[in-house]
């Protein structure tokens, strides 16, 4: 059977942007390769993890990085440059117009599409060899490109289109293409369907993908979609439907039955510094790791940069602040001890970098000129945000013992890893949850509205049927999950499907940019080099420039 050499297999993504090729793609490339052996679907899938890291976008436009030139509460400003324009952008939330190139949204839709394209390479090779008799020998790489497919979708949509508001609102969103096939047409016109339907193709991928997963077929397990992180890309995507049912049992089967064991490995260790926090943290013999992938990446020297970082407000909200077993004045720590003095520096104005999960590994391609490729590699799935997923579901199964012990579990292995271990560990009570997150109410933005009902109501799921109880434990959950994900992206998913409103300030002006919880700039724009092929935009909302900034936000001057 004959397919496209999966360097040209890129039009799957990049026939999106035809219009700006030109005379390159006036015809389809006539490079070939044929697909006849499991050996060569094998070496075909590395290929298959999209090395586009969008994260630092998703970082800035959620609310875990503040702006440090304007004013912050000890009065304290600084006159930083941008590292980049598409910082500027994505913290007011416009339209990312200023680069196509490295973390930009652009080069996203282009690596997460070229995955697609390989796992499709794959399902299409797959039925000949199947009727050659090759059935079993196939079957492995046939659940991994079903997952590969599957995950790459889900990352698309939950970045270019609104959020998921559940099987019948989600059919008036916007979706995105559902590659399904090779692309072996010239500038093919798409249809974006809607929402509803991108999700069942999602699940139903997932669904026929995992009982096929076999990790013995790997040489290198952490680098693709082994069970573990099989079932935990699963979990995370019915976590996200509010299929909490699923989610639990197929967390339960990624995590096993000891993970404080698994935990423990990473969090028994005492790091001298960042930097060999890091080199473990991303390693493939570290088991708290699921799936790991290497990107292509500037993310470090976006928050090495001083003007956009996770300091502030942000800072307390996460890896420098309190939390229900840490509270001020218990531990003499301000912040979760396992980070006290480990894991973030200080530049010259005492600014905070949360360096762990964005340590720059360089490639290079000419030593005497300086020159190559900036990598950070990336955890996309860890037992400890598969745990958290599973803890946010069984609340919501109302098994709060269940949540409380996972949140336990989370917690429990971190004070291994402090200067002066505590002995015995406190214990997260509902006591000290309801203490924490309602009584004293933290601040920093760690308990906000939460507009999940709003987003997708689920009859017998709605907040507005629970008692507080319950929401001080979603709290809590809520946090543990934005600690657990900085510099991740996902809180920025976190922020869309339960409608968290957002402010940002902005400037030496101090504006204040704000997002309701049902704005459509929760989508990112979809890229220009895609919109100018013809594809329909997302919707947008735009005001004049003001005060000589341009923004399109709602503003507001103190």
């Amino acid at each position: 059977m004959k397919i496209q050499n999966i360097a040209i297999a890129t039009l799957a993504a990049g026939a999106l942007a035809l219009a700006s090729c030109n005379d390159y793609l006036d015809k389809v490339p006539d490079t070939r390769v044929e697909l006849t052996t499991p050996e060569q679907l094998r070496l075909l899938l590395v290929d298959g993890y999209s090395s586009a890291d969008i994260a630092p976008v998703l970082e800035i436009s959620s609310d875990n990085v503040e702006d440090n030139n304007s004013t912050g509460p000890d009065g304290a400003r600084y006159p930083y440059a941008s590292f980049d324009p598409m910082q500027d952008e994505a913290y007011q939330w416009q339209e990312i117009k200023s680069s196509l190139s490295t973390n930009s949204p652009s080069d996203a839709w282009e690596g997460y599409y070229h995955a697609i394209a390989v796992a499709n390479a794959v399902l299409e090779a797959i039925p000949e060899m199947e009727a050659n008799g090759l059935a079993d020998k196939v079957a492995p790489y046939k659940g991994e490109a079903l997952m590969i497919r599957a995950y790459n979708h889900f990352q698309l949509a939950n970045i270019f289109c609104e959020a998921y508001r559940g099987p019948e609102l989600s059919k008036s969103v916007m979706g995105i293409p559902y590659a399904e096939k090779p692309e072996t047409t010239v500038k093919p016109q798409y249809d974006r369907g809607n929402l509803a339907d991108v999700y069942d193709k999602i699940e139903r991928d997932i669904l026929a993908g995992l009982p096929l997963i076999n990790d013995d077929i790997y040489e290198q397990p952490k680098y693709h979609f082994n069970k573990a992180a099989a079932h935990a890309f699963a979990a995370r995507f019915f976590l996200f439907k509010r299929d909490y049912a699923k989610c639990d049992s197929l967390a339960s089967i990624a995590i096993t039955d000891n993970p404080d064991i698994l935990m423990n490995t990473l969090w028994s260790q005492n790091f001298p510094g960042s930097t060999y926090y890091a080199q473990y943290n991303f390693s493939e013999t570290n088991p708290h790791n699921f799936l790991i992938t290497a990107t292509h990446s500037l993310a470090q020297r976006w928050i090495s940069n001083g003007r956009y970082t996770c300091s502030r407000h942000a800072e307390q909200a996460t890896f420098r602040g309190y939390g229900p077993t840490w509270p001020e004045g218990e531990t003499g720590y301000v912040c979760h001890p396992c980070f006290s003095g480990k894991i973030y520096q200080y530049d010259t104005q005492g600014v905070r970098r949360f360096f762990v999960k964005q340590v720059e590994m360089f490639e290079y391609t000419d030593k005497i000129a300086r020159t190559g490729f900036a990598h950070v590699v990336r955890t996309d799935f860890t037992i400890e945000e598969t745990l958290l997923c599973r803890a946010e579901a069984r609340l919501f199964l109302g098994d709060e013992e269940g949540c409380l012990a996972d949140l336990q579990t989370w917690d429990n292995p971190r004070w291994n890893c402090t200067v002066t271990p505590r002995n015995p560990q406190p214990a997260l009570t509902y006591a000290r949850i309801k203490a924490f997150y309602r009584d004293k109410d933290p601040g920093h933005g760690i308990v906000k509205p939460l507009n999940i009902d709003k987003v997708y109501p689920y009859p017998g799921y709605n907040l507005s049927e629970k008692d507080d109880r319950f929401i001080d434990i979603l709290q809590c959950v809520l946090h543990f999950r934005r600690i657990e994900n900085i510099y991740d992206g996902s809180r920025w998913f976190d922020v869309k499907r339960y409608g968290i409103e957002l402010e940002h300030q902005f400037s030496r002006y101090d504006i204040i940019l704000t997002l309701p919880w049902d704005d459509p700039r929760r989508a990112l724009q979809i890229p220009p080099d895609v919109l100018s092929a013809g594809f329909t935009p997302n919707k947008r909302i735009s005001l004049e420039p003001t005060g000589g900034e341009t923004l399109v936000s709602n503003l507001e001057v103190k």
